[in-house]
């Protein structure tokens, strides 16, 4: 019996450990299945950039960024039953999401709190961007295991939790304990190779939108909006960019040529007519902006034209008149590999955040509060920074033609003269080809051409609605945009009755931060 009993636990250990190799098969030691927080970073910032481009393709006619009639983008619209417009949402539930939980689960066992910091400001980024875009979005049971169905949380909820992120993400990167590193995280964050006091930048950034798209609000608060512009963004040096390589299709910048994604986009009038000095001196051409032969491309005959709400190109190539696309070319040609202008080329950055933006978001707010010379300096700076920022994307703007413009009539010379409409165009025009959802904010704030609850109206004889909105709308234009399809209209349904979501109309709902 002895001996059996020897055997049998010889045999156990040998058929245990057996068992284990054999299971082991299934395990690769070159993708671990607990990925760490330096491994799952980088993509990250791809995704940022993928959520606003692929939809841009229909927000961009919204906020007359991109013309030509291509979708119905223009006509304020939906595609019923198509993921179309829902790419923002899948970015923020699938692309960052849960990764951003994985990071700051694996962070906080190794104390790295630097780690912890980054994925709390993208996670303030991204609520603050799902929420401006959608509307009431599912925010408190967005990831509980075992559930199938979500609820939605007001958009003001939504609100307060990217203050509660982005303070506690300010915090994350100000503590000097742990064992975050410098070293570990700039291999893996692309953009602020793990400077943490730009990351802290980014975050009062985050705060500064929050903030200033509240000015319909009792509560809306100038002075906070300042302070946070003031610990914001200092330079173009701290431009939040997603780089892009663009070798390759894979790799390459989704507005860029390799991608042809935008080739029958055209520029618009109200782009044309902000940089050829029409909406800023009441005269075509009476002032040429200098960012103007990078930004934008001329027709055959050397003019500058742009297309009108809800219109396709009217021009022919006999008469030279065909209005160029993003590209820079004319009859939906693509330019191929290597060429495209301004931020549609193959291997520029995609920009997140720039100086400039933070810089009209402060005159804005000092305005408003009635500092006007506070006002007047952060709208030079957004004009100055937006011009060096531009030069460095297509042919260099000189000291003198920089200069030239400053001194023009196309911007004011004095504190006294300075409007909000002078402010909020020039911002218009600083965020083309980037700042899509923060445009879509500052038309909506202002409701459009009609004006907020004080009766500032800065778009007014600017921007111009098309001749009738799609046929849903009722005659009114888009406010927001719908939850995606795939995963809502399918799955969700009820939840989205109780909001409203299941009404022909819905995206033209008004979101709660532009009402009083």
């Amino acid at each position: 019996m002895k001996k059996i009993y020897t055997v049998m636990v010889v045999l156990a250990v040998f058929l245990s450990a057996g068992c284990k190799k054999y299971l082991d098969v299934n395990t690769d030691p070159a993708t671990p299945q607990t990925p760490e927080n330096r491994t799952l970073t980088p993509p990250l910032f791809a995704q940022m950039e993928r959520g606003i481009q692929f939809d841009a393709r229909y927000l961009g006619g919204v906020i007359q960024y991109f013309g030509g009639a291509v979708n119905v983008g223009e006509s304020h619209g939906w595609i019923p039953g198509s993921d179309a417009m829902g790419e923002i949402w899948r970015t923020n539930y699938y692309g960052l999401g849960a990764n951003l939980n994985l990071i700051i689960d694996d962070s906080q066992v190794k104390q790295e709190y630097n780690f912890i910091g980054l994925a709390q400001a993208l996670k303030a980024w991204s609520w603050q961007t799902t929420t401006d875009y959608h509307g009431d979005i599912i925010l408190k049971q967005a990831y509980e295991p075992n559930r199938f169905v979500f609820d939605y949380d007001k958009q003001e909820d939504v609100y307060a939790e990217v203050v509660r992120l982005a303070n506690e993400s300010i915090a994350n990167f100000s503590r000097t304990d742990g064992t975050g590193s410098v070293a570990k995280m700039s291999a893996a964050d692309l953009v602020y190779a793990g400077d943490n006091a730009k990351w802290i930048k980014f975050n009062y950034g985050i705060l500064a939108r929050n903030a200033s798209n509240l000015v319909n609000k009792a509560n809306y608060n100038p002075a906070k909006v300042i302070e946070y512009v003031d610990k914001a963004l200092s330079s173009n040096a701290d431009n939040f960019i997603v780089p892009n390589t663009g070798s390759t299709s894979a790799n390459g910048n989704f507005f860029g040529p390799l991608r042809a994604n935008l080739a029958s986009y055209r520029q618009t009038r109200m782009i044309v007519g902000l940089l050829d000095g029409t909406y800023f001196t009441g005269t075509t051409g009476a002032v040429i902006d200098p960012r103007i032969s990078t930004m934008i491309t001329p027709s055959a005959d050397n003019v500058y034209r742009g297309t009108i709400p809800g219109s396709s190109d009217p021009g022919t190539a006999a008469l030279k008149n065909q209005i160029p696309n993003p590209w820079g070319v004319l009859a939906s040609a693509n330019p191929g590999a290597g060429f495209g202008k301004y931020l549609f080329k193959d291997n520029v950055g995609f920009p997140i955040m720039t100086y400039s933006e933070m810089q009209f978001i402060k005159a804005e707010a000092a305005f408003r509060k009635g500092d006007l010379s506070i006002a007047y300096t952060a709208y030079l700076n957004g004009i100055t920074s937006s011009i060096d920022f531009v030069s460095t994307l297509g042919t260099a703007i000189t000291t003198t033609q920089k200069n030239t413009y400053m001194a023009s009539a196309a911007v004011k010379q004095s504190a006294s003269a300075l409007t909000l409409r002078d402010i909020m165009l020039q911002k218009y025009l600083a965020l083309y080809g980037y700042g899509f959802v923060e445009t879509w904010c500052d038309l909506r704030k202002y409701n459009y051409n009609t004006g907020d609850v004080k009766g500032n109206n800065p778009y007014a004889g600017v921007f111009v609605f098309p001749n009738s909105f799609y046929a849903d709308n009722g005659g009114k234009p888009a406010q927001r945009y719908r939850p995606r399809y795939n995963s809502e209209y399918l799955w969700n349904v009820a939840a989205l009755k109780v909001i409203g979501a299941d009404q022909p109309d819905y995206h033209t709902y008004k979101m709660w931060f532009s009402q009083p």
